[in-house]
């Protein structure tokens, strides 16, 4: 009788850690560092950027993006933002062209994003993980702080 009692819930145990393990976020693939390849990069609207490396971890549902970026003049910025990818705002800081965004998940490799200033649409970016996980493409469309359109493709390498 202790035999089966003990396996029974060895039995609980084990299915109980099998629903905690599904229930688990599944990693985005976008979770990594990413380094601008400007020769495969397009710019139809505003200067390129020098350099860009993204860095994005993920805990939980919640994803942490830091952009280092060398623009077109020489200036160096950094950009920090942690999204949920479920439509609500969220702050962005450093980056004179938008303060919030709001994310949605599209498929599992791509991500739908919202950019605003001061509660205002600005513009629009997307960003696409390939199938085999080694390029980031992301493409934008907004307007600057300035009032300049800018618009673009940009194509990372995984690191």
């Amino acid at each position: 009788m202790r035999r089966l009692f003990v396996g029974a819930v060895l039995a609980i145990v084990a299915m109980a850690g099998g629903v905690a393990f599904a229930a688990a976020p599944v990693p985005d693939p976008v979770v990594g560092t990413w380094q601008l390849n400007v020769s495969k990069s397009t710019f139809t609207a505003g200067p390129a950027f020098k350099s860009q490396t993204r860095t994005y971890s993920q805990s939980g549902q919640t994803i942490k993006l830091v952009m280092k970026t060398v623009g077109a003049d020489g200036k160096e910025s950094t950009t920090q933002t942690t999204y949920q990818l479920d439509g609500k705002d969220f702050p962005v800081k450093g980056n004179p062209d938008y303060d919030s965004l709001a994310a949605k998940q599209v498929d599992s490799n791509t991500a739908e994003f919202t950019l605003k200033k001061g509660g205002k649409v600005v513009g629009t970016t997307s960003r696409t993980v390939s199938k085999d996980g080694k390029t980031l493409t992301s493409e934008v469309k907004m307007t600057t702080a300035k009032g300049e359109k800018s618009e673009g493709a940009m194509v990372f390498d995984k690191q």
